[in-house]
């Protein structure tokens, strides 16, 4: 099962949706696609459409996925990791109007370069990015939370 998920913003994703739609309709895209849709008013009987999952559900998704679809938010990114799940993420952009700014393109460029997601900046090559799944491997995440706890306290502590 391929999880898609675009996140919770009161904008639609609708580039990425087409096409993982286009996808499956030319079939490259063959297993069960679950997508957490948002506000999205796509309608296809080709994937099950979910506008919102409860926390328990969506981390059950993600677990079965084979491979996630992502847009470039840092939560979802960092769930799919945590998961050991190969993620393809595409950001967001202002001037298709979903989203207030590209700050998601410097998010998929930083987890790229790290080695931990695929980056997919034009939907339209997606067929190219879920080729590259089939044998990319992540880097094993780690959070850099203990260190940014250890900077804030040495900071109160010398102030």
């Amino acid at each position: 099962m391929i999880f898609v998920t675009v996140g919770t913003q009161d904008v639609p994703f609708d580039r990425l949706i087409k096409a993982v739609l286009k996808e499956i309709e030319t079939g490259t895209i063959k297993e069960e696609v679950i997508v957490q849709c948002g506000c999205t008013k796509i309608k296809t009987d080709k994937m099950k459409m979910v506008n919102l999952m409860e926390m328990e559900e969506f981390k059950k998704t993600v677990k079965n996925a084979s491979v996630m679809i992502s847009h470039g938010g840092v939560g979802t990114i960092i769930d799919a990791l945590n998961a050991n799940k190969v993620v393809i993420v595409c950001p967001r952009l202002a001037k298709y109007k979903e989203h207030t700014n590209d700050h998601q393109l410097q998010i998929v460029k930083k987890f790229s370069d790290l080695g931990y997601i695929i980056p997919l900046k034009d939907p339209n090559k997606l067929s190219s990015a879920l080729e590259a799944a089939k044998i990319f491997k992540p880097k094993k995440y780690i959070s850099n939370t203990e260190n940014m706890v250890k900077l804030i306290e040495n900071f109160i502590d010398n102030n």
